[in-house]
């Protein structure tokens, strides 16, 4: 079993379903951003003192198995 999976959920009803970190309304979107920003973890776990070091590296890899897994269209 993946790790993400006890931690990273969707549903329809909070933040319009997009993944978020369980218990929260922190989205994976949301810490995919601000890492691609350059904000450290340490920086980002200031900001939202609500997560943990687990759950930045469990939306890392959500992130990585979704595109590990996303169907690749030729383009011509």
């Amino acid at each position: 079993m993946n790790t993400f999976q006890n931690i990273i959920i969707r549903n329809p009803e909070i933040m319009a379903g997009k993944p978020i970190i369980k218990g929260t309304r922190i989205t994976v979107e949301i810490i995919l951003k601000k890492l691609s920003e350059g904000i450290s973890i340490e920086n980002l776990l200031e900001i939202y003192p609500q997560l943990t070091n687990n759950q930045v590296f469990a939306s890392l890899e959500y992130a990585s198995n979704i595109i590990a897994n996303e169907d690749l269209l030729e383009v011509s």
